[in-house]
């Protein structure tokens, strides 16, 4: 049968040891997740941490347990300015939940500066989501080292920005006009180099070219 002496630590420094455990079990700052659904209407996520707790039980022996679910997490993506990249976030994406100083429900329901709804700290409920990390099995493949890509994670599709300019892969739709000051080039041996502002055609029939843009 457990006595009080079995409970408490034996000296000063196990009790302090004893006490900052408690604390800092209670008190949330970061933590990896995998992305379980996604609402797109709201824009929020449910999360499962990626990392268990070893928790002591009741009989003073210790549990791996799985953080529960965070649920209506806010995703963090590139926006400002009135401009937004925006992301297809999917179930097992994953991403780094950092948790807010306070409580964050009046700001995430009303924006603008609010009082707290409750008084609490680095809670599991004032989770926001980082999306684009990742860990070392869902590394990407053909990491550009020198320029900036907008990407497939497999590189099938890719738009960069490098020092030599913008270069892109995959199929183009464009819906509006085109405009350009300089020529429009195929590298294809068969069709060469054609300048859209001079470029003409045989003519459909009688025979010569037509003349060039106006």
């Amino acid at each position: 049968m457990l006595t009080i002496n079995d409970i408490l630590p034996n000296n000063e420094e196990e009790l302090y040891h004893t006490i900052m455990d408690a604390v800092s079990a209670n008190i949330r700052n970061a933590i990896p997740g995998i992305v379980q659904s996604f609402n797109a209407t709201e824009q929020t996520v449910t999360v499962q941490p990626a990392i268990r707790e070893r928790v002591k039980q009741p009989d003073l022996t210790y549990k791996w347990v799985e953080i529960p679910l965070l649920v209506d997490v806010p995703v963090s993506i590139p926006r400002a300015g009135g401009f937004t990249l925006t992301l297809p976030i999917q179930k097992g994406d994953e991403c780094v939940v950092v948790f807010l100083d306070m409580c964050m429900d009046g700001w995430f329901s009303n924006g603008g500066v609010q009082n707290q709804a409750e008084k609490r700290r680095h809670d599991l409920s004032d989770g926001i989501a980082i999306m684009g990390v990742w860990s070392q099995p869902r590394v990407i493949s053909s990491y550009s080292t020198s320029g900036a890509q907008l990407r497939t994670d497999d590189g099938s599709v890719f738009v960069e920005v490098s020092a030599s300019g913008i270069t892109m892969q995959g199929d183009v739709n464009i819906t509006g006009a085109l405009t350009t000051t300089g020529a429009i080039k195929s590298p294809t041996a068969e069709i060469g180099g054609i300048a859209m502002t001079t470029h003409t055609h045989v003519a459909p029939s009688g025979g010569g070219t037509t003349s060039g843009p106006s």
